[in-house]
This record gives structure tokens, sequence and C-alpha cells, in this order.
């Protein structure tokens, strides 16, 4: 076992951050705070169970206390000895008509800390394995993004609708039906605000990225998202001409509070300008240590641009401007359908890795694998036995000898290891995760092409790059959860739940799966689904064995969670193995 656990080491980068001298950064970054998040759901016959966060704030020696309350009797402690193994409790429902609301305690020392918000139970004939939002209108959405928008330090959700997409590739391309449009639901469900992205936008992934994140600091989170004006589609309908914006809405209202211009066209001239052009990504990145920065990125598979913004006093300011185009041909085309920002150098400055090529915090080249365009890339502590972190990739471009599937020290851009042979076209979202008990760190899976961009075959690795399975895990995007009650994900093939190598897990979702992420309970992640008209989280009951800080805690897992609202879905990941690090 890896220890002390990796919030530990945190802190201590954290604190070495704050002593440099000299330099302008002097407290480390700071995540969105984050209350208890305690969910009450419903486990059969009369029993409920309730699951809360275990925050990086907390001491290692809390304990907690379970209440319930009904009608005006005083609250009652539903057990005699504070829960310390875990964050959850198996509860029997009181027999009383008018329903009962549960709260949770903080113990330390023999003192109890302030409550935790009060949160009813389910309805008696209430047995759904999820919570349900009413959308405002019948439709269905693509991306979500999930943080705090009026600072109560509970997540909201903003959205993004409906769930159709448009791919700029001539082959692919076809006129927008209709507008995206943006809403937003509180942590209860309530809708909030509409924001129409007009016809400037066309409906595709590519044309709307959109980020939801608290950039100016002051607890509320704002929405970054690219805008256009009028209507200035050609006799074709694509939007190739007029002005275009990154603009940050104000989270509460969906009001304007900032706009700039977003990077131009100009630079993808020529048949596949357009198709070029129209590739354009959001992130966040704490580039000096404490503050987030938004990045603006456009260009995948020629020429590459980005930009980063801060947003301060109301006003977007310019941080710095990366350009490839006078740079050598192993920056050219090396962008990918994700974006991931991260310290991976140990500056306690982030970096932002736009694919096989990743830029230092001063927006300067700091390495390029060459390899290309890369389909699914994550960064995580991949392999726990080395130190630093890791980057997966899957490369589409067409490898003739080596390395489509390769994992990369995130530090160098020094390729660890890598497929041997040619691969055609590696497609899809790949998979990076612990599935596997029987090796240590996570599991690497990609599948390759054939001359149709069907599935040819696939390759399931260690994370020292054995092959250790040859079957098709679910084509070229199977999705994984941390569900039950162990230390390895579960996939997530279709609507089912199963095990790698092991039983299928009774619960089945229904609906178009947008995200998953760990916001509300204990550590275990929900997955949210799109249905007409709703918006469903899932939520794992099965009791746990341990208890570990909330995830959305981890630096690299909130980002991941942040970039989801924009590019091609990849499950977020982690700073530490949580398999072979202590609780």
């Amino acid at each position: 076992m890896r220890s002390p656990a990796p919030l530990y080491w945190f802190l201590v980068v954290a604190i070495w951050c704050s002593d440099i001298e000299g330099t302008e950064w002097k407290s480390p970054r700071s995540l969105d705070p984050l209350d208890r998040g305690l969910v009450v759901r419903p486990a059969g016959g009369d029993k409920v169970v309730l699951s809360w966060r275990l925050l990086d704030s907390d001491p290692a020696n809390v304990a907690f206390y379970v209440y319930s309350k009904t009608g005006s009797f005083a609250a009652a402690r539903m057990h005699a000895t504070p829960i310390s193994k875990t964050t959850d409790f198996v509860a029997t429902v009181p027999d009383t008509p008018a329903g009962a609301t549960y709260f949770v305690r903080g113990v330390l020392d023999g003192k109890e800390m302030p409550p935790s918000i009060e949160v009813p139970g389910p309805p008696a004939d209430d047995d759904r394995p999820y919570i349900s939002i009413r959308l405002a209108g019948n439709s269905t959405f693509q991306k979500i993004g999930i943080a705090d928008l009026d600072g109560d330090r509970r997540l909201d959700y903003v959205i993004k609708q409906p769930n159709t997409n448009v791919d700029p590739y001539i082959h692919y391309w076809k006129p927008s039906e209709g507008t995206y449009k943006l809403e937003a639901y509180s942590h209860e469900g309530e809708f909030l605000w509409r924001y129409d992205l007009g016809w400037a936008i066309e409906c595709g992934i590519w044309y709307s990225p959109y980020v939801v994140y608290d950039f100016d600091g002051d607890g509320c989170a704002e929405v970054a998202v690219k805008t256009g004006d009028q209507d200035p589609r050609d006799a074709n309908g694509r939007v190739q001409t007029g002005p275009e914006y990154l603009t940050i809405l104000d989270g509460q209202t969906g009001k304007q509070i900032a706009q700039t211009d977003w990077i131009g066209r100009d630079a993808f001239p020529g048949e596949h300008g357009y198709n070029y052009a129209s590739r354009n990504q959001l992130g966040v990145a704490y580039l000096d240590g404490k503050r987030p920065s938004i990045i603006v990125a456009r260009g995948t598979y020629g020429v590459m641009k980005a930009v980063a913004y801060n947003l301060e006093g109301g006003q977007l300011r310019q941080v710095w401007a990366w350009e490839n185009s006078s740079q050598d041909r192993r920056s050219w085309g090396q962008g990918a359908h994700w974006m991931h920002c991260a310290d991976i150098d140990n500056d306690c400055r982030d970096e932002v890795l736009l694919g096989s090529i990743v830029l230092d915090d001063d927006g300067t080249a700091l390495w390029s694998t060459g390899l290309g365009h890369p389909d699914h890339f994550y960064l995580a502590d991949i392999d726990p036995e080395r130190p630093g972190l890791e980057i997966y990739y899957g490369i589409e471009t067409r490898q003739k000898e080596r390395n489509g599937m390769c994992l990369v020290d995130a530090a160098s851009g020094k390729i660890l290891w890598g497929h041997e042979g040619a691969t055609r076209h590696v497609h899809g979202s790949g998979l990076c995760g612990d599935i596997d008990p029987e090796h240590p760190g996570s599991e690497c899976y990609s599948a390759d092409s054939d001359s149709a961009k069907q599935f040819a075959w696939a390759r399931l690795r260690n994370c020292h790059g054995t092959v250790i399975c040859e079957e098709n895990l679910g084509g070229f995007s199977p999705r994984s959860v941390y569900w039950d009650a162990d230390l390895q994900r579960e996939l997530l093939i279709g609507s089912r739940i199963t095990k790698y190598r092991g039983g299928e897990i009774p619960t089945r979702i229904e609906g178009s799966l947008v995200a998953v992420a760990d916001i509300l309970g204990d550590w275990r992640e929900e997955m949210i689904t799109s249905m007409p008209g709703e918006l469903r989280i899932y939520l794992s009951t099965i009791p746990a064995t341990d208890r570990r800080v909330c995830l959305m805690q981890d630096p690299i897992y909130r980002t991941d969670v942040i970039h989801a609202a924009m590019g091609y879905y990849q499950n977020p990941m982690l700073s530490y193995d949580p398999a072979s690090t202590s609780p």
C-alpha cells in the first residue's frame, strides 16, 4: 500500500509553493468548497441509505452521527456509536405519516460539529435508483456543467440542449435544425435561466464549447461559452463569417458579464479550412498556482492556437497566446478531442495538454510526441509504481510501426511503452481505469478500425504495457464507474453495470449517458443520463466498506469534470491510485 494519502502530498506541495521566495503565487489553488452532499435513497422495504462526503478539510479522526427528525419532534440520534469507518448508514424509516428529514454531524474528540443541511427521505412509494430533475420542456440534453452557481456549497447544473450533433467534416456535416440552449437548474431541480446560443453557433459539439466554474473567486460559478451574433449562416447553412466571442455569463442569472473576441478563423484557409476552424475547445487551468484561468483553443488537425484569460473585475484579461504556425512540424496536427490541465512537472502551476502537445504554464510549448492526433488521452497516476503522472494515448493518426496505443511520462513526454505494430485508425474514447484487481494501477483499452471505420480489434493492457485481454469490451468507447464497495471501477456497457470478468450488478440505467462524477454522497460515483424532459442522477446504494475524500476535491478529477461540458466525453481520472493508497 502506498501511504500516506494523496491529499497529504498535495498539501505538502501547496505549502512548498506558498514558500517560494520572489514569486507572485503566495497561496495554493482553492478548489470550490463543498458541503456534506448528504443524500437519502430507498434501500428496500422500510430501509433507506444515507451517504455523505468526507472532505479534504476533515481531520483524520473525524466521525459522524446521523440524526432524523419527524414533524415537530426534536431531532433524534439514530445510533449510539459514532460512524468512523465509512460515510454511509442504513436506517429504518420512522413509522410516521409525516415522513422524516435527516442530517449528519461530524464529531471530533467527543465534540459535535455544526449539522449538515437537512435532507428529506424519499416518498414511501419511491423505489427508483435515481434522482429525477424535471426539465423546463421535453428536450434531451447533450452536455452538463456541474458547479456551485449560488455559493451555498451545493452543486448545481447547467445543461446544453438538445442532444443533437453536427460534425464539421465535409462528409458528415448537415444543416442545424435548431439552436442550442444553455439551461441552469439548482441543486434541488429549480429551473433558473435559459440562454439561447442562436444561429451563429451550429448544433455540434465543436462549435459550442462551454465550461462552468468560479473564475473570479466570489464563491459562485460563472459560465464561459463560445457565442456569436445575429444569423450569419450562408446559403447552405454553414457559419463561416461573422463575429465570434468568448462570453462569460453570470451563473445565477445567465446574464452576460464579460466578453472578448474568440480566436479568429483567418489562419484556417483552403478546402479544409471550415472543418479545421470549426474545432473549438475551452478549459480551466491554474496557470499561476492559485487562480483559475480560462483556456480558449482552436484547431486540431493542422494549425492550432490557444489563448489564456483571467476574469478580473468583470473584465477578461489576456495572460498569454500561443500558436504552432511558426513551429516545427512536430507541433502541427497534435490536437485531441479533449483538453487536460494539470500540474505535470511539479512546479505548482498547471500545464495545458492539448493532445500530443503540451503547453507550459507560460504558454510556450513544453513537449510534443509528434505522433499526431489522439482520439483519446487520459492523464492520471496510471502506474503507481513509478513517480509522477502518466498519459495514455489512443492515436487516431495512422502509425506504420508502433505506438498507436502508448503510455507517456507526463512531465517529459517520453514514451514508456507502446503497441508494437501498425494501427489504422484508433477510434473513440477508449478506456483507462483500474478495472482488474489482479494488476496494479489502471488498465488501458483502445480499439482499432477497419477500412470502413468499423471495429477491427482491441487490446487491454495493464499499466506496464502487458496485454491482458484482446476481447471487445464494449466497442470503441466503453465507460466505467466507481459503483460498488471495492476500489476498482465497474464497466458500463449499454444499460448494464458489470464487473470486469465478474457478474452483472442489478441496477440498469435508462437514457443517454452524459457524465460520470462524484457529485453526491460518499466517494462512489453517480451517473447522469438524459431522458426526454428529464435529468436523472443514478446513485449506488451498496453499503461501503471504507471511506475516501470526495473525488471532486482531487484537482485532476475536478478539472476533468469541468471539461466534460465540451469535447468528446471521457471518464474523469485521479492524481492518485485509490487501490494502492491508504484512505
